[in-house]
Order: C-alpha cells, then structure tokens, then sequence
C-alpha cells in the first residue's frame, strides 16, 4: 500500500511541477487546493476525491450510453 501511495503522491507532485507551463493546469490545481481547505482535507486526499469522482462519472455514462 505504501508503494501505491508513493505513486500517486509522486504522480501529483509531478503535474503541480508541470503546471508551471499550463496555465489551465495551474488553474485547476488552485481550485483543487481551496477546495481541500475549505473541507479541511489534504491537496492529496482532494486530487484523490476529484479523480474517483471522475471515473465514476465517467462510468455511469458509458452505463446509460450502452445500456440496451
């Protein structure tokens, strides 16, 4: 588990660095980052949060898209 947490941490650390050169990047991570202080959570528990919930809307789609 702690291998698979040293990913992700790493895998984060690596889009803030890129962000540095785009800019929509950069903006989203700001929103990422207040989002985390007003729940009182973590950066790295909110990138988590926003990502799941991205598959899982994702997956739903692809439900009711191929459903029939």
């Amino acid at each position: 588990m702690l291998e698979a947490n040293s990913f992700f941490t790493n895998m984060v650390d690596e889009l803030v660095d890129f962000s540095e050169y785009d800019p929509e990047l950069a903006e989203g991570l700001k929103w990422i980052d207040c989002e985390a202080q007003k729940r009182g959570i973590t950066f790295y528990e909110m990138v988590f949060h926003v990502l799941h919930r991205h598959d899982v809307d994702s997956k739903a789609k692809d439900w009711l898209a191929n459903r029939n």
